[in-house]
């Protein structure tokens, strides 16, 4: 009988901020159209990703995985993002990109982002423009993640699925990839010290019926992602 141990279960905004990272530069605007993004993934340039591999908090096995990082094209680029259904086994209710594990059938990992994305929040293939890929990033659940970034043309109606999906939202991207929206946060596990980043967000949508809109409070592999993907547009 195999033996796994329990996922770590904490409130994530109670664990005290480390540090904001306001003394690092965002990434100019001129650097977040479609066409700047084109040209960069066309010739990326040289660069370290910052987050790779979380600290292991499972045993369970190994499984390659891909997300959709989708990038709505209005004025300004925002980020599609999910709030994931609470009955999920892994990340339940948390922020998350669309994406999922990989079929035998899906050709690569774009295939398997863009599969995920249609089957989990309705996105249609022909809305979508893919850029190229980030390196893997490997959560702490053993998911070995290929992220997948594409431009995505307006116009689309999603349908998100119930047993997966509680809720579909965007941010924009100028405010993900300014590091004075990145917090760090340390908690003790198991024995084992676990770091990671928290990028909160109020979002004040038309949908929000809230004078103070609704806090989307992105974190752990989805805050890491993004910030390897900061770290690709401001090298």
């Amino acid at each position: 009988m195999t033996f796994t141990r329990p996922l770590p279960i904490f409130d994530p905004r109670s664990i005290p901020v480390l540090g904001i990272d306001d003394h690092l530069a965002g990434v100019a605007l001129e650097r977040l159209t479609p066409q700047a993004l084109r040209e960069r993934f066309r010739q990326p340039p040289v660069w370290t990703p910052e987050h790779s591999v979380e600290k292991k908090f499972s045993d369970r096995t190994p499984a390659l995985a891909a997300v959709l990082l989708p990038l709505v094209m209005h004025d300004q680029l925002t980020l599609l993002l999910t709030q994931r259904s609470t009955n999920l086994s892994t990340h339940s209710g948390q922020i998350a990109f669309p994406g999922g594990r990989t079929d035998e059938s899906d050709q690569d990992a774009v295939d398997t982002a863009l599969r995920e994305a249609h089957e989990e929040i309705g996105l249609p293939r022909d809305h979508v423009e893919v850029l190229g890929t980030l390196p893997t990033y490997v959560t702490g659940s053993a998911f070995i993640i290929t992220p997948v970034v594409a431009l995505v043309k307006p116009g689309f109606a999603l349908q998100p699925n119930p047993g997966e999906v509680a809720d579909i939202f965007e941010v924009p991207l100028s405010y993900l990839m300014n590091p004075a929206h990145h917090r760090r946060h340390e908690i003790e596990f198991d024995g084992v010290i676990r770091q990671w980043l928290s990028m909160p967000y109020t979002d004040t949508s038309d949908q929000i019926d809230s004078s103070e809109g609704k806090e989307r409070y992105i974190w752990g592999a989805t805050a890491g992602m993004l910030r390897n993907f900061y770290r690709f547009l401001s090298a």
